[in-house]
């Protein structure tokens, strides 16, 4: 039989609604409206912390695991950490898992998500069955795919928080095995797209299944595909989260096995290798630094420091070096364009390894705000660091040759860090006029932020 929630968590639940309602009621009209947490895994800075905020203190966990239907309610704020923790005993995952734990479920509908099963299970709002959405009215919708909000339901994603915050929502879940064996496949540039084309129409690769598949390119001349499997058994697990660090095992190991658990958050030690840049990776270093401080949120917390108070942009400067410029994103390219824009990418940006993750979107219909195409394959190339501002040049220009790129190469790009798009054709990119008609029903006075001044103004 379906599993039914726990009274008193339904109870709770239900309070914590009631106080997020009432945290809303109390912003002035005019006054932005943000969630109240100090937390953020996106990369546009946050300028008004010291503004009221909407109470979502009593929405960050798991109201239910039904491990018959294989599916979960859960809390709008709950991180994926904690989902996983209570999906894994029961053999189950989300259907996507994004890689840094501090993700919450709410976020990554609303925003981005993606992981190594996105090439068959696409993006984590389609495996959402319903929602309870706070909209901007100040009412608490239930929406679903079909009925009175399905408008709602299926504009959310990629919403940002422009049309409102979900308290509840109701997800798909996967079966996952005790264990996941790991390929890491060399394969050259020019092969890359065929190979994951046939991945995502086989589900194999050299005769075994693989139910997992990223990669990432160091160089144009050495990129891999790591490709996963389910495993009942493991000859020996390896662990990521001492002094050994996962990427590197890319190039150093052709076949590995992992946890369910450390294959999930692999990534999240070391922020992919972005931990280098605080001196998480020298092996002194690593060995002082303490594990529970060894994590994404952490190194996020550094940066938000830095972007804060400028220590080490200081510190440059005293020592003669050229300001940097931030370089952060996530672009969807088709998968037939990849090694051409990889290629681009190394010879105008330069920044090197580049993470690699097939996506197809699962169904057949194509959400309004995600404008990627049914039945396409798409490579999520994702690039995160800072580049040397060239003289002459201005902060932005790099980032706005790449958006150039992005859609002279038919791709997309995603909103959680800094864009630089003028409103006409951010508008015509994002389908910011189906947004509006949706807004106009469920924030008719404009309290939420729109999703330019979100994304591009910083409003």
């Amino acid at each position: 039989m379906p599993s039914t929630p726990d009274v008193a968590t339904t109870v709770a639940h239900d309070q914590a609604v009631g106080r997020l309602r009432s945290s809303y009621q109390r912003i002035p009209p005019g006054e932005p409206v943000r969630l109240a947490k100090r937390s953020s895994n996106l990369f546009r800075p946050r300028t008004d912390l010291d503004r009221p905020g909407l109470d979502v203190s009593g929405l960050t966990g798991v109201i239910d695991v039904d491990p018959v239907a294989r599916t979960a309610d859960v809390q709008g704020m709950c991180t994926y950490e904690d989902l996983v923790a209570a999906t894994l005993p029961h053999g189950l995952t989300p259907m996507v898992v994004p890689q840094l734990k501090t993700i919450t479920l709410g976020g990554a509908v609303t925003g981005l998500g993606i992981e190594s099963s996105s090439f068959r299970a696409g993006l984590p709002h389609e495996s959402v069955l319903e929602m309870d959405i706070l909209t901007g009215a100040g009412d608490i919708v239930t929406a679903r795919p079909d009925g009175e909000h399905a408008d709602l339901f299926r504009t959310f994603p990629n919403s940002y928080g422009t049309l409102g915050y979900a308290t509840r929502l109701r997800i798909e879940l996967d079966r996952i095995s005790p264990y996941i064996a790991l390929r890491h496949v060399r394969i050259e540039l020019d092969r890359l797209g065929a190979a994951i084309e046939e991945i995502v129409a086989s589900g194999m690769y050299d005769d075994e299944p693989v139910h997992f598949v990223d990669g990432v390119a160091f160089s144009p001349s050495e990129a891999y595909l790591t490709l996963g499997r389910n495993s009942d058994a493991a000859v020996q697990t390896s662990d990521y989260t001492g002094q050994q660090i996962y990427y590197r095992s890319i190039q150093q190991r052709p076949k590995d096995f992992l946890t369910a658990h450390d294959y999930l958050w692999r990534w999240d030690t070391d922020w992919f290798w972005c931990s280098a840049a605080f001196g998480a990776q020298k092996p002194l270093v690593r060995r002082l630094w303490p594990k529970r401080w060894r994590r994404s949120d952490v190194f996020h917390k550094i940066v938000g420091f830095e972007n804060r108070y400028h220590v080490a942009a200081r510190i440059d400067r005293r020592r003669g070096r050229p300001e940097r410029e931030r370089v952060v994103q996530d672009v969807e390219i088709p998968v037939n364009r990849l090694a051409g824009f990889l290629r681009w990418f190394d010879a105008e940006v330069g920044m090197r390894p580049v993470w690699l993750c097939p996506l197809r979107l699962r169904g057949t219909t194509a959400w309004p705000l995600y404008p990627l195409e049914p039945g396409t394959t798409y490579v999520n190339v994702g690039f995160w660091g800072t580049v040397p501002i060239a003289p002459g040049a201005a902060d932005g220009d790099v980032n706005r040759r790449i958006e150039a790129a992005v859609a002279e190469f038919d791709g997309h790009k995603s909103l959680y860090s800094d864009a630089y798009y003028d409103r006409d054709t951010f508008d015509r990119l994002y389908n910011v006029s189906a947004l509006t008609e949706v807004k106009k029903r469920y924030d008719p006075d404009a309290r939420l932020t729109g999703l330019y001044e979100k994304a591009v103004t910083r409003r």
